[in-house]
């Protein structure tokens, strides 16, 4: 026991003597007071020395803590000087004032006192912005996490190399799922015999195995066309870093077949759940195969990356397809109450062509059946003009309004050229139902109407009224159509296709010659699609302001200060790319609501798709837009940055 304590231990036991003597001496004073005088005279001995023990306990007291702080500092300082982690000190100006030995020794300097922070730790820059917490930067081939105090100007530097390394080893050792689908070999091995078959076969086999023993992968034939890919994410991130190589190889070794062999890839990782990336990669192989194929989509968490896609969609030869579609869209009719119609915002030709096509399946089988109409815009003026001469029709045409008004449960929602549930004209109607269907012609987006009970997409069709037209010849066993019901639709297919100049295949005139035969008038659909001089005056002053991109991309943008319609920005970027030399034409424009319009073209050699989906927008290979917020300035520097990407990425002049 310390000095100080076992006098302390004593003064204790003094006061008490002192208060014993007290009360002995005020009893022996009432009967004898020289007793009480001796009494006394002893409290006064013991109060001293009592005193004099006090003073020796405060001495050693404080010669006791002296000697406590000078070793608590000592080990304070060695302490610090050893921890396993670093401390900067700074001041205002961010120059270092102090720091402990573990700094030293990771800048490799005895001292950085005077120093600028940011010289020092470069990940902290730019001054005067503060860093979030877990800051990392690498020393020497050490990882370490910067954690700032800006209140107490203090920087903790830890050392985070072993646990930075186990993280990025469970992060690429994770799972990942891929599925390869030959898109096309049935319309490629049409006409061969059977040694050409099993030698293309053996050809895309084999460059298939190649590809996968080239990067490590674990490859399974499920069929005649689909192979199963188990891997990681290590590789998963060497194959995006490639951009899936293996599409464009087997694309050039069946070159020389009257239709080259293209893959779809799907991919999926970034979850632990087996069951959930299953799901995430057959709906990856859905995407690429509703793009058009020939390409690879990746999808890696909230992430979901295109690669490829250079070729257009191939035709189906068989309509199987559609026969399928057409007795499950039928069915689905029956078990409805009632059938609202409706297509995307700013409705084309096309866009209401289809749903007057769908609108007459449902009046075949006696079901009540609407189409939303949010307003008339100038690219279907004419066609209102057309409809308007039939009553029965016009009343068909409701509100978004009206339309939510008798949805119910059993209301069937027939979506029609978009699959995106923000572009359709009422996105409120499809929470109101719990059946939707989806008949598009585009390529599919990343953005998509999930819960749709059925779905067909064909991007390899000219228009959604090809696919409407098709589906209305197996939905029924008589079908006949009026003049303005099959116009409509003519007319949807016609500007869909520049008048069969682009996207048309055998099926695109098959349909046609069907609506011919049921009346559609030709003669009427070119004086729908009649310019006024004025709107040809206003296309030429925009083209006139045309400048060229890498000498075959041309891009005009309107003047700002005037507002343009959709179609004129369409028209404008149409007629662009009937000039000599020019491969793809970009026109950007004010739209009446405030918003940018680009209208997106080409003659095949360039995917216009990926470019607008860059810009927020979608479309097809040949044939995309977009709308997006800001000036025109900064979406003809927002389109040339994306080509500039895409150019260095993908090769998008090659």
């Amino acid at each position: 026991m310390p000095k100080f304590l076992v006098q302390r231990w004593h003064g204790m036991h003094i006061v008490w003597a002192l208060v014993l003597i007290f009360v002995l001496t005020v009893a022996l004073a009432w009967y004898q007071w020289v007793l009480g005088l001796l009494g006394l005279l002893l409290g006064g001995f013991v109060a001293g020395y009592g005193i004099l023990a006090e003073k020796a306990f405060r001495h050693d007291l404080d010669d006791y803590v002296l000697t406590l702080s000078h070793r608590i500092k000592n080990a304070s300082n060695d302490v610090i000087g050893h921890l396993p982690f670093g401390i900067v000190i700074y001041n205002e100006d961010k120059e270092i004032q102090w720091h402990n030995g573990f700094v030293a020794a990771i800048i490799g300097k005895p001292s950085v006192v005077g120093e600028s922070l940011f010289a020092i730790f470069p990940v902290l820059q730019p001054p005067g912005k503060d860093k979030e917490p877990g800051t990392e930067i690498t020393i020497g081939g050490r990882v370490y996490e910067l954690l700032l105090r800006q209140n107490e100007r203090v920087l903790y530097v830890t050392d985070i190399t072993d646990r930075w390394t186990l993280k990025k080893r469970y992060e690429e050792e994770k799972l990942a799922l891929g599925i390869v689908m030959m898109d096309n070999l049935e319309e490629v091995a049409q006409g061969m015999d059977e040694q050409q078959r099993a030698l293309m076969l053996s050809k895309v086999t084999g460059e298939i195995n190649e590809w996968a023993q080239k990067y490590g992968l674990l490859l399974r034939r499920l069929s005649s066309d689909r192979y199963m890919i188990i891997t990681n994410q290590a590789s998963l991130k060497n194959l995006e870093q490639s951009r899936f190589e293996l599409l464009d190889d087997v694309r050039e070794i069946t070159i020389e077949q009257k239709l080259p062999m293209t893959l779809s890839i799907g991919f999926a990782s970034g979850t632990d759940n087996v069951v959930e990336l299953g799901h995430l990669v057959q709906g990856s192989l859905d995407i690429a195969l509703g793009r058009g194929g020939d390409q690879a989509v990746v999808k890696f968490g909230q992430r979901q990356s295109f690669y490829g896609g250079k070729s257009n969609a191939v035709e189906k030869r068989t309509r199987v397809r559609a026969r399928v579609i057409a007795h499950a869209l039928r069915d689905l009719m029956k078990e409805s109450d009632n059938m609202i119609i409706m297509g995307h915002k700013m409705p084309d030709m096309d866009s209401v062509g289809a749903a007057i096509g769908v609108l007459k399946a449902a009046q075949l089988y006696g079901k009540e059946a609407f189409i939303v109409l949010e307003g008339v815009n100038p690219s279907i003026q004419r066609m209102m003009d057309m409809l308007r001469e039939d009553e029965k029709l016009m009343k068909r045409f409701i509100t978004p309004e009206q339309a939510l008004g008798m949805t119910g449960k059993r209301s069937l929602a027939v979506v029609v050229d978009t699959h995106r549930a923000s572009m359709v004209a009422e996105p409120r109607l499809l929470q109101a139902t719990e059946r939707i269907v989806v008949l598009d012609h585009h390529r599919r987006s990343e953005e998509f109407i999930d819960d749709a009970v059925l779905v067909y997409m064909e991007p390899y069709a000219s228009s959604t009224c090809e696919l409407v037209t098709e589906l209305l010849q197996y939905i029924h066993e008589r079908v006949s159509l009026d003049m303005r019901e099959a116009t409509a639709l003519l007319a949807g297919i016609t500007v869909d296709t520049k008048s069969f100049a682009f996207r048309t295949g055998s099926r695109t005139f098959e349909a046609a010659s069907f609506l011919r035969r049921n009346g559609a008038d030709s003669a009427l659909i070119q004086r729908m699609l009649k310019e006024d001089l004025e709107e040809y005056v206003r296309k030429a002053e925009i083209i006139r302001h045309a400048e060229m991109y890498r000498e075959c991309i041309a891009i005009a943008a309107a003047d700002s200060g005037k507002q343009v319609t959709q179609l004129l920005i369409a028209q404008a970027a149409d007629t662009l790319l009937n000039m000599t030399g020019i491969k793809a034409s970009f026109v950007i424009g004010t739209r009446p609501d405030g918003l940018i319009g680009v209208s997106a073209r080409s003659i095949g050699q360039i995917n216009v798709q990926v470019v607008m989906e860059r810009m927020g927008g979608g479309g097809h290979f040949t044939n995309a837009a977009a709308q997006i917020q800001g000036t025109i300035a900064e979406a003809t520097s927002k389109l040339k940055h994306v080509l500039q990407e895409l150019e260095k990425e993908e090769g998008l002049f090659e």
